[in-house]
């Protein structure tokens, strides 16, 4: 044999040796206004059907848990909020689409993406620039300045270009204008982390209701979304990438169609699909939720969280591996019980925390305690109250391995 071919059949065997390089994800999501899970079902637009039986579909809820403190009316910025911080209003304090006052404590996915140490690049697409100004706050000392980077938005405020129609239909216009400055976007640019909001849906439906008029233009939007569907398999086809795409929407309605803000289950069921299908468990659970989007694109792009902003978030991964979910608080006597429940089988152990004090609404620190040990399988931890500091409130965590849940307790 040659030397040469000898040298050639090395070369080959070494490069087999290699370990494959991984390639580089990107993460996108969509926020659809307003679209109940029900409506959704009933019309099955073309596009989103097409990206979830490429990927996978799940049923999901809004508004946090009735009757305790994550209890959050089904209003949109609120909504928004929620996804962008993993948390509930009792911690993000949005509490409508006005007189907003974000609590930036509790830190945005924006925010997270600016503090990695590698450089990450971000985009927002949206016709309401609230987005950026309010709810991200973009340039703000409270936020740390954080900026983005391909910001496309505050369409709303321009009546010259989108002068009033009946209908409100100048939002439309503006919705097919976010949708291909995104897609453009993504095809030359492929933000690492982006954001596309797009309005009308939800005008259409307090206008109509659950009418004709509003299955169309749904479905309108949804032929609009194909452009950025594309590209990225675009991007996925002629880059080394692997893309994380989220559609979903920020509340239901209820059940003419018209309205929302309430807790009946028109207006608490959403819906999310995705074009991935390696899911864990929490995907199909009933505890799924829009706080489980930060957290799972966090996850997804390697994105380390400082300990006390993760302990704040109430969301849970739903991609990667995950234990334990849907933590519960019963007060007996003077005691705590906790219960949750697992995601997977495990034999890890599933460590308690508490603390007493809420600095961290305003900026401060909080002591974390760490309070015992059990099985996460155990699914139960009993906290005696007397042995900690007395307070009015109790905010629990409890940690295995692969996720963390969180729970805060008030003390009668």
């Amino acid at each position: 044999m040659r030397k040469t071919n000898i040298l050639i059949i090395a070369a080959m065997a070494a490069m087999i040796c290699l370990p494959a390089q991984s390639k580089t994800r990107k993460a996108l999501y969509v926020i659809m206004d307003g679209v109940s899970r029900e409506f959704l079902q009933q019309t099955r637009p073309a596009t989103i059907f097409d990206i979830a039986s490429t990927g996978s579909y799940a049923d999901a809820y809004a508004g946090g848990e009735v009757g305790a403190l994550s209890q959050s009316p089904t209003i949109s910025a609120i909504g928004y909020t929620n996804i962008l911080t993993g948390t509930w209003m009792n911690k993000h304090n949005v509490q409508g689409n006005s007189n907003i006052k974000t609590n930036y404590n509790y830190w945005s996915l924006f925010r997270i993406a600016k503090a990695q140490q590698r450089d990450v690049k971000t985009a927002l697409f949206s016709s309401w620039a609230d987005n950026r100004t309010l709810l991200i706050g973009e340039g703000r000392p409270e936020t740390n300045n954080v900026r983005v980077d391909y910001a496309y938005d505050g369409y709303d405020l321009d009546t010259l270009h989108f002068p009033r129609k009946p209908r409100e239909l100048q939002i439309y216009d503006i919705d097919s204008v976010v949708i291909r400055n995104a897609a453009q976007c993504v095809r030359e640019k492929a933000p690492d982390l982006s954001w596309v909001y797009l309005w009308y849906t939800d005008d259409a439906f307090h206008i109509t209701g659950y009418s004709t008029f509003s299955e169309d233009y749904l479905k309108r939007e949804d032929r609009m979304l194909r452009q950025i569907w594309d590209a990225i398999k675009y991007r996925e086809k002629n880059f080394d990438e692997e893309w994380l795409l989220i559609v979903t929407t920020d509340h239901g309605r209820e059940e003419h169609g018209f309205n929302h803000g309430g807790q009946s289950a028109g207006e608490r069921g959403i819906w999310m699909v995705s074009n991935r299908r390696d899911m864990n468990a929490e995907w199909t659970s009933k505890s799924l939720s829009q706080v489980d989007i930060n957290p799972s694109i966090c996850r997804y792009l390697g994105f380390t969280i400082p300990r006390d902003v993760e302990w704040e978030q109430d969301g849970i991964p739903f991609f990667g591996n995950a234990d334990i979910c849907n933590l519960t608080t019963t007060g007996f006597d003077n005691k705590v019980i906790l219960k949750w429940q697992t995601l997977a089988s495990t034999t890890d152990n599933a460590e308690v925390y508490v603390s007493t004090t809420n600095n961290y609404r305003e900026g401060g620190k909080d002591t974390w305690q760490h309070i015992g040990t059990t099985k996460a399988s155990d699914c139960t931890y009993t906290v005696d109250l007397d042995a900690l500091p007395k307070s009015k409130l109790y905010k629990f965590v409890v940690v295995t391995p692969s996720n963390h849940i969180t729970r805060w307790f008030t003390h009668k």
